[in-house]
């Protein structure tokens, strides 16, 4: 016994010729704006996730590296310091409190506070800024910062970090220093372009997060860099965006059908 359904070839095609019909043409478009979209939607989310697992080999790949000494790196070499974030580093030497500067919207514990950068005078004089950690809301005064002085020679051990030219999204740049005022206390990105225009000797073109390990209980209390290593969701979205498009898109004409075999 043979069975006639509607998704016979026959029968499809004969919807098929209903696509641009005076009647249905604009559901047509709608329906092929839609699924495209959706389309796009999936080859973003492949994008991310390549973006993504590019980023976590750069994250594995400078965590397996030699702990870096700042004070021995080449001056002629220094750009290549851009390309090494999230590298383990060390460096020797005095602190400069009177350029410190600090990072508002710092959290440690769920509490609020800022984070202390302070530049670090190398023993060949050359200069590093240094996020030494996070210190409580309530020191929101550069003097109430002194407290916090490393006096004398000191070795830090931490990750290099590259700046920030721009906020994230969302985020509120930094003001520009009202006349006669010599700098800025606060920031709300690590702009070290900007911050070395207050700085009168140069700084190298990264920073040093100061590693937990370095904290002893004692504030500033370094912070952790805020980096998971993980692909996220974006091969399972990829997926449903693509499943969404094609079960818009093959399951219009079938659709289309009923409806007029409905009339």
């Amino acid at each position: 016994m043979t069975l006639h359904t509607p998704r016979s070839p026959k029968l499809l095609r004969s919807c098929l010729k209903l696509y641009f019909s005076r009647r249905w043409w604009w559901t047509t478009l709608l329906v092929f704006a839609v699924s495209a979209a959706m389309a796009r939607l999936g080859v973003w989310q492949l994008d991310r996730l390549a973006q993504r697992r590019e980023f976590n080999a750069h994250v594995l790949e400078q965590r397996a590296a030699e702990i870096l000494e700042l004070g021995t790196f080449p001056d002629a070499e220094l750009p290549a310091l851009l390309g090494m974030e999230f590298r383990a580093a060390t460096a020797t030497g005095c602190y400069d409190f009177d350029h410190q500067v600090a990072l508002r919207n710092q959290y440690w514990d769920g509490r609020y506070g800022y984070a202390l950068m302070t530049p670090l005078i190398l023993e060949d004089g050359r200069a590093v800024l240094v996020e030494r950690g996070w210190i409580p809301g309530e020191y929101e005064s550069r003097p109430s910062w002194g407290q916090f002085d490393e006096t004398g020679t000191v070795t830090v051990q931490g990750v290099i970090r590259i700046p920030q030219a721009e906020p994230d999204m969302g985020g509120i740049p930094d003001p520009t220093p009202a006349p006669g005022q010599d700098g800025l206390d606060f920031w709300n990105i690590a702009n070290l372009e900007r911050i070395q225009q207050q700085i009168p000797y140069p700084l190298m073109p990264v920073y040093i997060q100061k590693s937990p390990e370095e904290a002893g209980g004692e504030l500033p209390h370094p912070l952790e860099p805020d980096v998971v290593v993980t692909e996220g969701n974006h091969l399972g979205y990829a997926v449903q965006w693509f499943t969404y498009a094609s079960l818009l898109f093959f399951g219009y004409p079938i659709w289309l059908c009923m409806q007029e075999k409905g009339t």
